[in-house]
């Protein structure tokens, strides 16, 4: 197969020498799935429209995964990683003014459950990135 090719399955070429880092960068990229429902569920929430610090939250979150985007496209795990590394520290401050806000933005369930959610995805990414 052409190494430029997509494979039958869609997915970026990846480089055959990149086992370990195309592993983490998908590993990562299977948190980032979490993040973007917390995203998309914060986005559309009513509470966001009149709520600055939660607003900030979801653009917060878009904008890290926005910064991976392309690298994933392209299959490269070099510049994928170096982006999570680049944007990690924002991703850290939002999730935690997420868990700070969320009792006085909303005890409901699913504003709990979004927390809990966003801090278990963060806290993988941050130990798929101090390994290796």
């Amino acid at each position: 197969m052409n190494a430029d090719a997509e494979s039958s399955d869609g997915t970026p070429p990846v480089d055959p020498g990149s086992g370990d880092r195309t592993d983490k960068m998908q590993a990562i990229d299977k948190e980032v799935a979490h993040i973007w429902m917390v995203r998309c569920f914060l986005k559309h929430c009513d509470e966001a429209e009149d709520d600055e610090e939660l607003a900030s939250v979801h653009r917060d979150l878009y904008d890290f995964m926005l910064a991976l985007g392309p690298a994933l496209d392209a299959g490269d795990s070099n510049a994928y990683l170096k982006q999570v590394k680049k944007k990690l520290s924002k991703l850290r401050r939002a999730t935690e003014l997420f868990v700070e806000i969320q009792p006085e933005v909303s005890g409901h369930m699913n504003f709990q459950m979004a927390a809990r959610s966003l801090q278990q995805a963060v806290a993988e990414v941050h130990v798929l990135m101090d390994n290796g």
